[in-house]
């Protein structure tokens, strides 16, 4: 069988993923493989449509489909979801059509859950028949059992294309609206009593439903707020995952994304993030600013802020999509995620006044200074995180590790002195039948009780 590999990842033949492929070729040499590195060459496949016609036309020969990529921010990298992007572009989407598909990823599983659900709802959406996916930590290789479950998905991969086998579907169609919103000028305006706003955006045309959002927003205000067009920012490409921030959170590229991120976001008190949903996602512009915005590595730059966002599109067909932007505020930045507006309710005085709202409890939290606690989400990420920072990956993320450390953010169970005395005691001594009945019983009350007593002791 004939098997295409698409590399998403940009650094080429040195992908961490694309090892693991070798690993599946070296089990299974019988089938012919060509692998193609569309991310690290997709400057050239958005200008030469003869290169790119090259792709599809391998695409359309293969029995099988591999993505191969390594997670970044969420989800794909931007040079992947820009090719992703082009398909439709160039309107080749039948190439794709009723191929058999998989997915293999590494990372170090942060939100991988949210980037495999972007990839089936893509395969899906062009009609593949996706068979399954694997994520893989970026050092698996390195166990016996992790290469043996990688033979697995791979042999089971080839058996559903050699049996065609049929497979299922878990995405429903996205479909768009034509509606058009009319917003008029609202009664009152509000005042940001010194907060500074800022609304990001990658696409800033007044005709359209999410620049009239972005208008009617800016209007809610007493003052003038900022909207910045990325289209604007000096970009100069995705980022190449070359790890150089890792150590003082320097980019290796030239140009003013940096200052941009550092002198613009980050002192701005409320960040609004507007665009229109592409597909299974926002646009590749989008994922190129999460991408680059990655020179802060893992240390929350953002936090503290107030964040949300103004979507036009059918954002609610698209709950991963939903997860992803709640993620990148408070998973990935500690900050506090207010709302998402969107224009699916179909209504114009509807929007005015979920903008309007929404444009004062921005305004409101920022006084407060407040950050709801966070969910698992934000909770789950942190241990992620907090385990790899402290651990193996120290030498690479040196400047997490400072902040951490700063912080106080090692916060290992095993360091809470009472906890490592007791817990040993208390397991001992449940061992005896009397003692362990009775402690049973007293555990239902036992968290309300200290609760109920500190209430009437606090203000």
């Amino acid at each position: 069988m004939k098997i295409i590999v698409l590399n998403g990842s940009p650094k080429g033949e040195d992908s961490i993923t694309l090892q693991y492929v070798g690993y599946i070729r070296k089990h299974f040499p019988q089938h012919e493989y060509r692998i193609i590195h569309v991310s690290h060459r997709i400057k050239k496949l958005e200008r030469d449509l003869e290169v790119f016609q090259e792709i599809i036309d391998e695409v359309r020969s293969a029995d099988g489909i591999l993505w191969s990529f390594g997670l970044w921010v969420l989800c794909v990298p931007a040079q992947y979801m820009r090719f992703i992007e082009l398909i439709s572009e160039k309107g080749v989407e039948d190439a794709f059509d009723h191929k058999y598909t998989a997915v293999i990823t590494t990372s170090i599983h942060f939100y991988d859950h949210t980037a495999h659900n972007y990839m089936r709802a893509v395969c899906e959406d062009l009609n593949m028949k996706y068979v399954d996916s694997i994520s893989l930590d970026i050092i698996d290789m390195m166990e016996a059992e992790r290469r043996r479950e990688v033979t697995v998905f791979a042999e089971s991969f080839f058996k559903a294309i050699q049996e065609e086998t049929a497979t299922s579907k878990l995405f429903n169609p996205i479909t768009f609206s034509d509606f058009v919103y009319h917003p008029t000028e609202p009664m009152t305006r509000i005042d940001t009593n010194g907060k500074k706003v800022l609304v990001l955006t990658d696409t800033y045309y007044s005709n359209t439903n999410l620049g009239k959002m972005m208008e009617r927003f800016k209007q809610s205000f007493a003052g003038e707020i900022d909207i910045i067009d990325l289209k604007e920012v000096d970009i100069r490409g995705a980022c190449l995952g070359c790890m150089r921030c890792g150590y003082d959170y320097t980019c290796t590229y030239k140009d003013g994304f940096a200052d941009f991120y550092n002198q613009r976001l980050r002192t701005a008190d409320i960040i609004v993030f507007a665009g229109e949903v592409k597909a299974r996602y926002l646009s590749s512009l989008w994922k190129t600013f999460y991408d680059r915005a990655y020179f802060w590595n893992h240390t929350p730059s953002l936090a503290g802020k107030q964040l949300g966002y103004i979507i036009s599109g059918p954002l609610r067909q698209n709950p991963n999509l939903i997860q992803i932007l709640e993620a990148s505020s408070t998973a990935r930045q500690h900050a506090n995620h207010v709302d998402i507006i969107t224009d699916e309710c179909g209504n114009s005085a509807e929007i005015d006044a979920l903008l309007q709202g929404f444009a004062q409890c921005l305004v409101n939290f920022a006084e407060k200074g407040y950050v709801k606690p966070q969910n698992f989400l934000g909770v789950g990420g942190h241990k992620v995180f907090r385990d790899d920072i402290w651990g193996r990956l120290r030498p690479i993320w040196q400047a997490d590790y400072r902040y951490f450390k700063k912080h106080k953010l090692f916060d290992f169970p095993q360091k809470d002195f009472k906890i490592r005395v007791m817990t040993p005691i208390l397991m001992l001594l449940t061992r005896i039948t009397g003692i362990r009945k009775k402690y049973y019983a007293n555990v239902k009350a036992f968290p309300s009780a200290r609760l109920k007593k500190l209430i009437e002791h606090v203000d």
